[in-house]
C-alpha cells in the first residue's frame, strides 16, 4: 500500500519541489552568476547573519527534510537501494540542479545544499530500510 502511494506522490512532489527551487520562496534572477562551493561557510554565514531561528530552521532543516523522500526511490527503481548507488545517482541529479540554478541565475550554486540535500536523502535511505523491516507486511 505505502508502496504504491508513493509511486503516485514522487512525481508531483518532484516537480513541486523543482518548482520551489527555481521560482518559489520570492525567488528572482540575480544579476550575476554566483557560486559558493566552501562546505558549510554559507550555511554558517546564514545562521550567524540569521536574527529569526524559524528562519534558519525552515532553510538548514528544510534542505534535509524536503529530500527525505528520496531515499525511498528504491521502491520504484530498485537498483537505488543500495545506497551507493542511490547516493551517486543523486548526487549527480542535484550537482545538475544547482548547475542549472547557477547558469539560469535563478539560484546560487551552494555546495552546502549538494551536502544538505544529500543528508536528507540518506536519512530517507535509513527511513525506508527501518520501515521495510518494521513494516513489511503493510508496504506492499
Amino acid at each position: 500500500m505505502l508502496k504504491k502511494s508513493y509511486k503516485i506522490i514522487i512525481v508531483p512532489y518532484t516537480l513541486f519541489l523543482l518548482y520551489l527551487m527555481f521560482l518559489g520562496m520570492g525567488r528572482f534572477q540575480y544579476e550575476d552568476n554566483l557560486i559558493r562551493i566552501e562546505p558549510f561557510l554559507s550555511t554558517v554565514q546564514f545562521i550567524r547573519n540569521t536574527i529569526g531561528w524559524k528562519d534558519i530552521v525552515i532553510i538548514v532543516l528544510g534542505n534535509i527534510i524536503m529530500f527525505i523522500p528520496f531515499g525511498f526511490l528504491g521502491w520504484i527503481f530498485p537498483r537505488l537501494k543500495d545506497l551507493q548507488v542511490l547516493l551517486y545517482t543523486f548526487i549527480s541529479s542535484i550537482v545538475v540542479i544547482e548547475a542549472l540554478q547557477y547558469f539560469t541565475r535563478m539560484g546560487i550554486f551552494e555546495v552546502d545544499d549538494v551536502i544538505l540535500n544529500t543528508f536528507g536523502v540518506y536519512l530517507g535511505w535509513v527511513l525506508c530500510r527501518l520501515i521495510e523491516k518494521r513494516f513489511s507486511r503493510l508496504i506492499l
